[in-house]
């Protein structure tokens, strides 16, 4: 058993400051864990978004030392402890009160986004033929919890606040879902290139650093959906391609 301090940002939208907290930090204890003891016995009135503790609702999303993670699947153990532990809500979106940020704008953002648009079906009984590796190549994007770590993560709306041009991480995620679903007729990329900011991403790989679900989020979404917008609008010979055989 060891004391430990942990420094927690205490405050709402109208301002705030850190204070110390002292408790006891015992062997597999998690961040969560200490911040409930820390509730429990000096700070009652502290306010903590949590759910599962198991690492699959993203409730508890915070910024441990500096770093976005899950309070829930941060060990002590794996952190300096001899120093003040900091804790603070995540910084790309506004506060709340204490540690609960404000994830309302993320909600937002994914009813801008052209839902699912599937093709007629191929078969007499209205089901589709598709093949199994259209299938797997999106399969890894729908373990995404929204824990919105890469969200927060992200320069472009951590340091620049491009809330209103740019879409982040996971929405480039959940693009890249629909637009590689092999079933899918809708047509995003002109809002991909100009609503959805993707130019912004310079593809630092932060975002797949800190995802708890390690989804490929560069290589596997934002990169391809990178390399179909280039395609679409900047390739001159595709682009003289399409207007000699676009159908009339």
């Amino acid at each position: 058993m060891t004391e430990v301090t942990f420094r927690l940002w205490r405050g709402d939208k109208s301002g705030g400051e850190f204070k110390d907290y002292q408790t006891d930090v015992t062997e597999g204890m998690v961040v969560l864990d200490a911040i409930h003891q820390v509730q429990a016995e000096s700070a009652g009135d502290l306010a903590v978004r949590w759910n599962c503790k198991a690492g699959k609702c993203g409730s508890c999303s915070a910024e441990i030392n500096g770093n976005p993670r899950l309070m829930c699947m941060t060990r002590c153990s794996d952190i300096p402890l001899d120093e003040p532990v900091t804790v603070q809500p995540m910084k790309a979106f506004p506060v709340i009160r204490d540690l609960v940020s404000d994830v309302s704008w993320n909600y937002e953002v994914k009813q801008r986004i052209k839902p699912f648009k599937p093709r007629k079906p191929d078969n007499a009984d209205g089901t589709w033929t598709v093949h199994q590796e259209d299938i797997d190549r999106v399969q890894e994007f729908r373990k995404c919890i929204e824990c919105f770590l890469c969200q927060d993560v992200c320069h472009v709306l951590r340091e620049h606040s491009k809330h209103d041009e740019f879409i982040g991480p996971r929405y480039f995620v959940y693009t890249a879902a629909l637009e590689m679903h092999p079933l899918d007729t809708e047509d995003r990329l002109p809002e991909v290139k100009e609503a959805y900011g993707v130019g912004y991403c310079n593809i630092t790989k932060c975002c797949t650093v800190v995802c708890p679900e390690h989804i490929t989020i560069t290589d596997n979404a934002i990169i391809p959906i990178k390399e179909r917008v280039v395609d679409r609008f900047y390739d001159p010979l595709k682009r003289l391609f399409r207007k000699l055989f676009a159908k009339s």
